[in-house]
């Protein structure tokens, strides 16, 4: 029968890789709960939360991704009327 050492598991560096990672979810609640705030805040100054999120989306894409993208949605109104 094996035994957890040959597995090199040990329950001390075990306990660290856990402990780490719940470290980490706690500090990804933590700025969770931080953007709520910001976007409350900017809510409450009459903001437009939803549109704030897709201004923060466009910013992480590359401008090509975006045009590409744009230009395919203004051929498909089109097709439809929309325009």
């Amino acid at each position: 029968m094996s035994t957890p050492d040959s597995y090199g598991v040990t329950a001390d560096e075990l306990r660290q890789f856990v402990e780490r990672y719940e470290h980490l979810e706690a500090e990804k609640k933590d700025i969770a709960d931080q953007q709520k705030e910001v976007m409350a805040e900017a809510k409450g100054r009459g903001y437009d939360t939803k549109a704030l999120r897709k201004i923060i989306a466009l910013r992480k894409r590359k401008p090509d991704e975006i045009a590409e993208e744009e230009a395919v949605l203004e051929v498909y109104k089109a097709a439809l009327g929309m325009e």
